[in-house]
């Protein structure tokens, strides 16, 4: 299917924040990017909405490709849409969160992703795109 417009169309994108909790301690999944922009920073998991699917299956693959976990429950928490949120062109994102009930969650780098790694919520390398703005505002939620 050709698609032809007069006006230029923003990219859409599902960005996924996984949150567990152990002894006291909140932290996040984050995976080190091995492509530009910000190659070698760390960022949230996500991607890009492929034509066919919704939000919430673009949310499930790229989680499952980038980290290799599936089976977490995922709620879209907001949309960001930021001019210049992406370097590459215009890009809008909704933010899904899931929580890591068990321990056993054991994530793999693949896809996009370098490394993944958790980190203590409140102790967060510097991130690429808006992923900081995005983790102030869950974090103010989760202390809520």
């Amino acid at each position: 299917m050709k698609f032809c417009y007069e006006y230029p169309r923003p990219a859409v994108t599902a960005d996924i924040v996984i949150l567990k909790t152990t002894k006291n301690q909140r932290s996040v999944l984050l995976i080190e990017r091995k492509n530009p922009p910000f190659e070698g920073m760390w960022a949230l998991p996500g991607g890009f909405l492929d034509l066919d699917e919704t939000l919430e299956q673009t949310a499930i693959r790229e989680l499952r490709e980038e980290t290799g976990i599936s089976g977490v429950e995922l709620k879209q928490f907001r949309t960001f849409s930021k001019v210049n949120r992406d370097p590459r062109h215009r890009t809008i994102t909704t933010v899904f969160i899931g929580h890591a009930t068990h321990t056993a969650v054991t994530p793999i780098a693949g896809d996009d992703a370098a490394k993944v790694q958790w980190f203590d919520l409140s102790d967060l390398p510097p991130l690429a795109f808006d992923h900081g703005e995005v983790l102030e505002l869950v974090k103010g939620i989760a202390e809520s």
